[in-house]
């Protein structure tokens, strides 16, 4: 048996089907995947994250703690409410884990992985040391992740004038205290909505109010297509300790300015730009009949062989597609191998689906 969020109980009374995720027992799905996926693209759909680990984090050091710490730079975060996308890299440039880091009123608030909690932990412990800075997990706190084009609307006409104003003026990527509860209009869907961190008491309650609102419970399978669709990584598979974020379509998340600003694993990625990145993640996409998975092996005539690191069929585009770690040089086409025999695929850029469009 693994780790449970308190909805565990109200997840089985709704019909869930439980597996395991980074240790933690969790729905796949309340009957279909499939249905719950275009329940998010086209209205909304709630998922229960609270696995993953809020940290909170104040001091006087706090800033130039987690600039260190950081690949982006949180001196951007100029607003309390502003948040910003992280990697957390060891001093070799790979990945430790990928974060959200916002600017609250007290410091700052992290939300980390589910899978990294106890690695993360001991590196945040190991990079303290000379900082005035303290950190603390948020174990009493509850994440429900309710995404879609009628996501917000339709939580807004739930709850208080207060919290409902706050839903409407959000911008995203900003996310704001109001009472007890963390509003912030981020998500992992590729999707409009609201990841909402609240007390765990009241997740149970909140949770059924979505639901009788017609807000359609929804499990780790729809979101696993979502954001595959939505070419957002999953670390452990498109990141991971082995890999930097320049092999991983996240070159955008890094902050090189100001110059001066010594980030863990900063010497390493100029080390890796000056020595020529060897690799790209990149979108794939099977035109024929077949189904793309994880590890698989990706040909490129005339330059070499990557991998798949994530793959699936879509939903949306009733294709096969995945993300791949390719040679730099791959061009618009390559194959793979799918039990002995090969595939054509196009490339693309690792964007399929935002905001309901088809991208490729």
């Amino acid at each position: 048996m693994g780790q449970r969020t308190l909805l565990y109980d109200l997840h089985l009374a709704l019909g869930a089907k439980t597996v395991d995720f980074g240790g933690w027992d969790m729905p796949l799905h309340y009957g279909s995947q499939v249905e719950e996926h275009h329940q998010v693209r086209s209205d909304c759909g709630v998922f229960d994250v609270s696995h993953m680990t809020v940290i909170d984090v104040d001091g006087s050091d706090a800033t130039a703690w987690l600039q260190r710490l950081l690949a982006n730079d949180v001196a951007r975060l100029d607003d309390i409410g502003k948040a910003l996308y992280s990697p957390l890299l060891q001093e070799q440039g790979t990945v430790i884990d990928d974060l959200i880091v916002y600017r609250t009123e007290t410091g700052y608030r992290l939300v980390t992985n589910a899978a990294t909690r106890a690695r993360v932990l001991d590196w945040l412990a190991i990079q303290r040391t000379g900082f005035a800075v303290d950190f603390r997990v948020r174990p009493d706190l509850a994440i429900l992740a309710i995404q879609g084009p009628h996501a917000r609307e339709k939580v807004a006409a739930l709850l208080s004038p207060a919290r409902a104003a706050l839903i409407r003026e959000l911008r995203p990527f900003e996310g704001i205290a109001e009472g007890d509860w963390f509003i912030a209009r981020t998500g992992y869907t590729g999707e409009d909505g609201l990841e909402i961190i609240l007390p765990g008491e009241q997740a149970v309650a909140f949770f059924n109010d979505l639901v009788g609102a017609g807000i359609a419970p929804s499990g780790l399978g729809a979101r696993d297509t979502l954001r595959l669709e939505a070419g957002m990584n999953l670390y452990g598979q498109d990141i991971d300790e082995t890999h930097t974020p320049l092999t991983s379509n996240l070159g955008w998340s890094i902050a090189w300015q100001p110059a001066e600003r010594n980030f863990i694993g900063r010497a390493a990625l100029l080390a890796e730009i000056e020595q020529g990145v060897q690799e790209k993640l990149v979108g794939l996409v099977l035109e024929e009949r077949g189904v793309l998975r994880a590890h698989q092996v990706v040909r490129v005539a005339g330059i070499g062989e990557g991998e798949i690191t994530s793959g699936s069929f879509s939903p949306t585009l009733s294709k096969s597609i995945a993300l791949a770690r390719v040679p730099m040089a791959t061009g618009d086409r390559a194959e793979v191998e799918i039990r002995g025999k090969w595939y054509p695929v196009r490339v693309v850029k690792p964007t399929f689906v935002r905001h309901g469009k088809i991208l490729i």
